[in-house]
């Protein structure tokens, strides 16, 4: 895991996420989802390629449901662009580091 990725929760999510003052990519996960599992990696290479930026920030859907409820994640991994509080783009599934790299630079 990289200690470049933040880990935010319910308390912390309008801080990491909406108040940021660089874009957001937002990995919504849980524990026992296997394609969160396999894009893992993927994100910590991407958060180190994008340092500096665009935060990445994980959100464990089972430790704070709420988070999700509030923007709509009705199924994981999903990942979410926000951009000056406000979310810009969606993707829902597994997807490899071309397609990922490809949704940042096209939403950020």
């Amino acid at each position: 895991m990289s200690d470049i990725i933040k880990h935010a929760t319910a308390e912390s999510f309008d801080a990491d996420v909406l108040q940021s003052d660089k874009p957001v990519l937002v990995d919504y996960w849980a524990p026992w989802c296997g394609p969160c599992k396999m894009i893992a990696p993927i994100l910590d290479e991407v958060a180190k390629e994008f340092a500096g930026k665009v935060q990445v920030v994980k959100v464990d859907v089972e430790q704070h449901p709420d988070v999700a409820a509030r923007f709509g994640i009705r199924g994981i991994p999903t990942l979410m662009i926000f951009d000056k509080g406000q979310s810009v783009a969606t993707k829902v599934g597994a997807v490899n580091k071309t397609d990922l790299n490809k949704f940042i630079e096209s939403n950020t």
